[in-house]
């Protein structure tokens, strides 16, 4: 990389010092839908309810992050990112409030809209969007970074949920996560300042990417579609683990501890390898992480499904967290490296929004198929299949890349 490009570079201190903000913030944001997923089995008791209902109230906060997320990325760009991100951290804690009332509307109100909507919205998806407006050298790396937020809360709050639980209620439980997610996430947004302005390069190219109108020799926008399809087939499969390990293994008479610790080890990998994926990233290219990330992702659902005994599933959990972590981070910088810097607050959205309603059905497909089988191991064999369809998604647009290189994300000065 020559002398010339790092003068002309946004990168300073304060990036990192913004990335790792955020990334504070989002491991506390992304607690909240973890409490269903680990009192998956106590709340469909207490509610008198099918398993799959509380399901579609966790799949819901992933529909309703996603499309609440194309707005707060809208509203960030007009009234900053700390009061968006204020806003939602109250909207969390309401809905995590509500969602304690003992009725099943009020669960699904309370996670969809609440917590949904109004407040995850606010934090993921514009948060990306601010980091990666900090960054041009190693955006991949810091998008990794701060998406990491969500492997924090998995191996930080799984088994301190579980416990309260346990001792006090899964409703005292997210009451008191709800006072937690107020009280951390305000102070923590007054620290966020406004990114800097594009460098003279990263505006030039982004001109230039506007003015062909065009992505991969393909309308903009029918790439802007095959992405969201891609996301969309990618996390159906991603949201089964996720959303049914703690389940599936008291299914199996493995205690719900060690179910709450393994969905630790599974997020805990994804995090630990998260930060390779963006370094790779940053090398191969956004498309080119998510084919890797995919067929990694592919191999290890599949060995979901014909696992049984509670050293496999750790060990299953544990290759699964090493493969996945890198998608959807890679989708973010795909979006950057195809479209130009300005359409950024609404592409990113509108590509986590159509990945997070795959997310959703994934989970809720999952409780659909185990309700009427009565385990879960046609769930991961559909799973499967969806993740066979996006590879074939992902390795059209890879395809179609080799035939049109990438404009560099910076000039020289």
């Amino acid at each position: 990389m020559s002398a010339s490009r790092f003068r002309d570079s946004i990168e300073s201190r304060s990036s990192w010092m913004a990335a790792a903000i955020t990334t504070a913030i989002l491991a506390i944001s992304y607690g909240a839908p973890l409490l269903v997923v680990v009192g998956l089995k106590p709340i469909t008791a207490s509610l008198g309810t099918d398993r799959s209902v509380v399901a579609l109230a966790a799949a819901l906060v992933w529909v309703g992050t996603g499309m609440g997320g194309i707005v707060m990325g809208w509203v960030a760009d007009r009234i900053g990112v700390r009061s968006t991100v204020v806003f939602g951290a109250l909207m969390a804690a309401l809905g995590l409030a509500v969602s304690t009332t003992g009725q099943v509307w009020a669960l699904v109100l309370g996670h969809a809209i609440l917590i949904g909507l109004l407040g995850n919205s606010a934090h993921f998806p514009p948060l990306v969007v601010y980091i990666s407006r900090w960054f041009d050298r190693r955006r991949g790396t810091a998008v990794a970074l701060i998406s990491s937020g969500q492997y924090v809360a998995g191996m930080l709050w799984p088994t301190v949920f579980e416990r309260a639980m346990t001792r006090f209620g899964w409703q005292a439980t997210m009451l008191g996560y709800a006072v937690l997610v107020a009280a951390a996430i305000l102070p923590l947004a007054l620290f966020l300042q406004p990114p800097p302005q594009p460098s003279r390069g990263a505006a030039a190219v982004g001109r230039e990417m506007r003015r062909r109108g065009r992505a991969l020799g393909l309308p903009a926008n029918l790439v802007q579609t095959l992405l969201s399809a891609a996301g969309f087939l990618c996390c159906v499969p991603m949201a089964i683990p996720a959303g049914h390990l703690v389940a599936l293994c008291t299914d199996l008479g493995i205690p719900a501890a060690h179910g709450a610790v393994m969905l630790s080890v599974l997020l805990g990998s994804a995090f630990v390898s998260r930060l390779f994926w963006g370094w790779l990233a940053d090398r191969i290219g956004g498309l080119g992480t998510v084919l890797a990330g995919a067929a990694c992702q592919a191999l290890a659902i599949a060995a979901f499904a014909v696992t049984q005994d509670e050293v496999g599933l750790f060990t299953v959990s544990a290759a699964y967290g090493l493969g996945f972590s890198g998608i959807v981070p890679a989708y973010v910088l795909a979006v950057r490296e195809l479209f130009p810097a300005a359409e950024a607050s609404w592409r990113v959205p509108t590509v986590l929004f159509i990945s997070m309603s795959g997310m959703a059905f994934g989970g809720w497909f999952a409780g659909a198929l185990y309700d009427h089988f009565g385990f879960y191991a046609p769930a991961f064999a559909a799973g499967a299949l969806f993740n066979v369809a996006n590879l074939g998604v992902i390795g059209f647009l890879v395809a179609r890349q080799t035939r049109e290189p990438r404009l560099p994300a910076v000039l020289p000065a």
